[in-house]
């Protein structure tokens, strides 16, 4: 399995082509105006005329903002700006992998740095910028701050913002001037509160409230901003500036740093990409749980009836509830790939958003309630579950452009990742995949049959999920060899044994450092965070990395009461699946009795599970998404409970007695 992985990985990995880019500018940047708090719904022709003219003849993107603490702040951009990782290095806590103490990166460059405070008084400081820019010097000017959405000075800071703006692009030459040297406007931050350390408090998971700010780069005029951090056009991260900077002068950091530099991609309208962006992250939190909770609410309706024996001895009411809960998990899969729709543009986003949800999950529900595999107990079970895995893998495999603007995507206002599969969407690829066999396995009989498609699946997510063009997901390889691998060995009646579970785990360990190699053979700015390893590798910051995502594993089940509660609930479930007879789940036995390929499969779900939480920085989202998606789809898989006062021969009452697995 590991070798016929390695040979398609490999074919993917040197068959793939990067996204068409701008050559890399000739000019480097001089001039590096800072804001905060500016997004792309404040500019304007009207409102924003120097903004807009300076947009007009830039690559623009929306730009992430996020940093170590709950919410970012002004200070803590500018240090970004400075030092190319997230926040104050001083008050990060060790999970967030930013050196102490902070290196200011711009000393790398080969010509003097200037910074100018323009915030208050820009005609004061005219001939200091006049001056720097005639000497060679690269400037930072600090345009100002503009204040929260809800404070009534906003739009009246905006155009004064504007006006500083315009200020110091005349002393540079002017907006419309072809004399203007490359030029970047950046908001480093959404917030610029008074007394920063009240808001400034750390956590797991990083603010999604922040909001998408400005960016833009003179060097690629009507082009959409992007980069090798985030792979998706119109969106940057902070980080990337940085980057920028020190590429434009073909200056190498000291160490390494998380930015890639700023790019330019063709488009047809690369502001309103930006806008599209910044409002579809800005509103899809608020319109995720209408939207999704409307239609996963019929699952909830329909576990309870497949799941009270009163109602699931009711063949017609069991039907309606197996259904319920068999289609609710299709709006997962949906609503990753809601964004085809630019649902954040109506009125009432949140309404427009469940129309798209329910409008897809419909279809999907009619394929898998009124196919021919319908005269199958298991048939609609299976194939239910396979769209789930199948359409977030196929997400992945068109480049995840699908994603962004989407519920349970990997949102660019979270800066967690941008591209590929987060630990959630892999939890359900990993749910789904391994549902649909023990589905597959009631209708395949033989041990070779079984082996053989257990073997094609894992081959399947195991290349979409890892490869660096695709899901590009480090730890997915170390759960699926070996939860696969192991199922193989279950399902053939091969009993394993201890050198079988290390085999597989050294498999796995042996094919992600294999793509993670050949993905940093690729240039720098084509890699993935897989290439990426390596390097983190050579330096010798591998021991600090391994540390770092396991300390944020423990923090995110630990500084959650939610996610701690989900925890407990898995390992709660993870004994009950395996163990029905000593709980007495009559009906899961009787799975057993008449399936037992089902128990292996569970058997194999648990071990993959559980490797998965520990190889993965957010393990608790992962587990949560399998378990989930298992609580709906097992009970729907359960035979029906026997009839109330059924009695064997003797005339005592009927018990299961259905014999443990082999």
């Amino acid at each position: 399995m590991a070798a016929i992985l390695a040979a398609l990985l490999g074919t993917l990995l040197l068959g793939t082509t990067p996204t068409a880019q701008a050559d890399d500018p000739d000019d480097p940047v001089r001039l590096v105006l800072t804001t905060s708090g500016l997004n792309w719904a404040d500019l304007s022709a009207e409102r924003t005329p120097n903004l807009q003219c300076l947009a007009d003849r830039s690559g623009a993107g929306a730009m992430n903002t996020t940093s170590s603490s709950v919410v970012s702040t002004e200070r803590q951009g500018l240090e970004t700006l400075h030092t190319g990782y997230r926040g104050l290095a001083e008050q990060a806590p060790r999970t967030a992998g930013i050196p102490t103490p902070p290196t200011d990166q711009w000393k790398q460059l080969p010509v003097e740095t200037a910074a100018v405070d323009a915030s208050s008084n820009p005609d004061a400081v005219t001939g200091d910028i006049t001056d720097a820019l005639a000497s060679d010097e690269i400037l930072q000017v600090d345009a100002g701050s503009v204040p929260d959405h809800d404070d009534p000075a906003r739009d009246q800071a905006i155009e004064a913002l504007d006006g500083r703006v315009g200020t110091v692009l005349d002393a540079a030459g002017g907006c419309d001037s072809a004399a203007l040297p490359r030029t970047l406007l950046v908001s480093v931050a959404a917030t610029d509160p008074e007394d920063p350390d009240e808001v400034e408090r750390t956590g797991a998971v990083a603010s999604r409230t922040v909001g998408l700010q400005v960016a833009l780069d003179t060097a690629f005029p009507g082009q959409a901003l992007t980069s090798g951090a985030t792979k998706q056009n119109g969106v940057v991260v902070l980080t990337d500036v940085l980057a920028t900077i020190l590429d434009s002068y073909d200056a190498e950091p000291d160490g390494l740093i998380p930015g890639q530099p700023m790019r330019g991609t063709d488009h047809d309208d690369p502001q309103l990409l930006a806008l599209d962006r910044s409002q579809a992250a800005a509103t899809v939190d608020a319109a995720t749980l209408p939207a999704l909770g409307s239609w996963l609410a019929l699952g909830v309706v329909g576990l309870v009836i497949t799941l009270v024996p009163a109602l699931a001895r009711r063949p017609r009411l069991a039907l309606v509830g197996r259904s319920l809960a068999m289609i609710a998990p299709l709006a997962l899969p949906v609503g990753l790939l809601a964004s085809v729709v630019p649902w954040w543009r109506g009125e009432h986003d949140a309404w427009v958003l469940t129309g798209v949800v329910w409008a897809g999950c419909a279809i999907l529900s009619v394929l898998v309630l009124a196919g021919p595999w319908r005269r199958h107990r298991f048939g609609p079970l299976g194939v239910s579950a396979a769209l789930v895995a199948l359409l977030i893998l196929g997400e992945s495999v068109t480049g995840s452009r699908f994603q962004l603007g989407s519920p349970l995507g990997a949102q660019p206002i979270s800066g967690g990742r941008f591209y590929g599969l987060s630990n959630h969407l892999y939890g359900m690829v990993f749910a789904g995949a391994t549902m649909a066999l023990l589905c597959l396995f009631t209708v395949l009989r033989t041990p070779r049959a079984r082996v053989m498609w257990t073997v094609a699946v894992g081959v399947v997510v195991a290349v979409v999920s890892v490869a660096p063009s695709m899901g590009a997901d480090f730890g997915s390889m170390l759960a699926t060899i070996p939860t696969f691998g192991l199922l193989a060995l279950l399902v053939s009646g091969v009993r394993p044994r201890v050198w079988h579970v290390i085999a597989l785990c050294a498999g796995g360990a042996v094919a992600v450092l294999g793509v993670s190699f050949l993905d940093w053979l690729r240039p720098p700015e084509d890699r993935t965070h897989l290439g990426r390893f390596i390097d983190e590798l050579l330096s010798g910051e591998l021991f600090s990395v391994v540390v770092r995502k396991l300390a944020q594993n423990v923090a995110m089940t630990t500084g959650y009461w939610a996610l701690a509660l989900v925890m407990l609930l898995a390992v709660i479930a993870s004994i009950a699946i395996l163990m029905p007879r000593r709980i007495h789940w009559t009906r899961l036995a009787e799975l057993d009795a008449q399936h037992p390929a089902a128990y292996r499969v569970r058997l194999a779900l648990v071990v993959g599970t559980w490797i998965g939480y520990v190889v993965n920085d957010t393990g608790p989202v992962l587990v949560a998404a399998i378990f989930g998606i298992w609580a709906a789809f097992l009970p729907v898989a359960l035979p029906a409970p026997r009839p109330t006062g059924a009695v064997d021969a003797d005339g005592s009452p009927v018990v299961s007695e259905a014999p443990a697995p082999r």
